[in-house]
């Protein structure tokens, strides 16, 4: 009586964890174990002649393609890493153990599937390169550029975006989005109306699939895009609340998120959310130490720094500079008649005016009460530096109404030039700073209001000459 030795071999191997595969000289599987059923989604049936390359994950194939001429050439790869798509979209992390048989023809290789341990690893390798990327990037755009990357280790993440929530305003912004087929998407004021506000309103993660879809409210579904086949938002909470959201988004052809993809962004958020508010509180706090918080101009410490870095390439390309420093006259009478309110007012709508007056490269700083200074960088002749301050003295005579109030503004102005009037940002500026009080000496500048009169020193009323 004969009996059937493979048969219980056959058995063995699909009762094993790991799959086994046999792959010819095509690269089409000609044997898979039951096992790949449970790895890859697919029946066994329904992977015999498939090309193996088109379960990989587009981004591996090359690599792939290169290892598989290797084993083909003769050498084993014990432990090659890669990520094949299951059949319902999801991604995993496959370790392969592959040979060659020279005589069948044949690569044979056996396959465990390592998608947790990798992703556990990957979690936790993410959490520190978040904690690390919120103390050494320069602003939040490298922030942002870098948290995307992270998320690109843990999950496909092509079409990533970063969305903001400013509760005060009740405005959605998009400081970071990057997608293949949508650009980014405009400010929204109000926010409702998009799926990411619908994240930040319930606080609560949400997973959009063509499976899932009929499940969620006629407004949700409304407001999914046609092109894309998964949408995945989770909200960024902090101890403020909720800040933002992040989003994943897959179209058609592409990979598909789940639950345990779900649970993953949003255990991350939670770190990606504090890295945020870390990186807002100190870009506030370095904004606070260089800017003027009434007109938003560079501060007295900016102006230095900047100064100091124009002088040395000055310096260096024999180039030459200038220093405008303005003082507002009778601007304490402003003050005196009309109010604090509206004096901080025309500070701002000067410093407004003197922004528009100069090039992009040059520096308008306020350094106290209702002085400026203008760094102009990159002259070409010392006499260039006349025509700029009767610009920026013609630019401030317009008359500005404020608060009801039309005010006419004129400015004293020196000019402090280098190398001519010295070779330090201390030297400059005190020369500037003399040459403005010669000129409100020796000028007849004044500031008017054209609609009342000024009191004079004795408490009588004159009127505006």
């Amino acid at each position: 009586m004969e009996t059937n030795t493979c048969a219980p071999l056959g058995n063995f191997i699909d009762l094993m964890l790991d799959a086994i595969c046999v792959v010819d000289a095509e690269g089409r599987f000609v044997f898979v174990s039951a096992a790949c059923e449970r790895i890859f989604g697919y029946a066994p049936e329904e992977l015999i002649g498939k090309p193996m390359i088109d379960l990989v994950l587009p981004e591996d194939r090359p690599r792939t393609l290169q290892t598989a001429s290797q084993i083909m050439a003769g050498q084993p790869k014990p432990h090659f890493e890669n990520r094949y798509v299951r059949k319902d979209g999801q991604v995993v992390h496959i370790m392969w153990s592959a040979r060659w048989s020279e005589r069948e023809q044949v690569r044979v290789a056996v396959a465990r599937d390592v998608t947790e341990l990798k992703q556990a690893a990957a979690l936790q390798a993410a959490l520190y390169a978040i904690s690390e990327a919120a103390h050494a990037a320069e602003d939040m755009l490298a922030l942002f550029r870098r948290i995307h990357r992270i998320i690109g280790e843990l999950l496909p993440a092509d079409n990533f975006s970063v969305a903001l929530y400013d509760a005060v305003h009740d405005q959605l912004s998009f400081p970071y989005h990057a997608d293949v087929q949508e650009p980014t998407p405009l400010l929204r004021k109000p926010a409702a109306g998009t799926l990411c506000a619908e994240v930040i309103r319930s606080g609560q993660p949400l997973l959009l699939t063509p499976e899932t879809l009929a499940d969620f409210p006629a407004h949700l579904r409304q407001i999914v895009g046609r092109k894309s086949l998964c949408w995945l938002g989770v909200p960024l909470n902090s101890s403020k609340g909720t800040i933002g959201a992040l989003v994943l988004k897959s179209y058609c052809g592409g990979v598909r998120y789940g639950e345990k993809d779900k649970e993953l962004l949003q255990f991350v958020s939670n770190q990606i959310a504090t890295a945020i508010e870390r990186h807002q509180l100190h870009a506030r706090l370095r904004y606070m130490a260089q800017y003027d918080e009434l007109t938003g101009l560079p501060n007295r410490g900016l102006l230095f720094d900047r100064l100091h870095t124009a002088l040395a390439r000055a310096r260096r390309e024999q180039g030459r500079l200038a220093l405008l420093y303005l003082d507002l006259d009778k601007f304490k009478q402003v003050n005196d008649t009309h109010g604090h309110a509206v004096g901080d007012q025309l500070l701002h709508a000067v410093a407004k005016r003197l922004q528009q007056c100069v090039r992009e490269a040059d520096t308008v700083a306020r350094i106290g009460g209702d002085e400026f200074v203008v760094l102009l960088e990159s002259l070409q002749q010392p006499e260039h530096a006349q025509p700029a301050a009767d610009k920026l003295r013609g630019a401030l005579d317009q008359p500005l109404t404020i608060d009801g109030h039309s005010l006419r503004i004129l400015p004293s102005i020196g000019i402090a030039l280098y190398p001519e009037h010295g070779d330090t940002a201390q030297a400059l500026l005190r020369h500037a700073d003399d040459a403005m009080y010669q000129v409100k000496k020796g000028g007849d500048q004044r500031l008017l209001p054209q609609d009342s009169a000024w009191p004079d020193a004795g408490g009588r009323e004159q009127q505006p000459a």
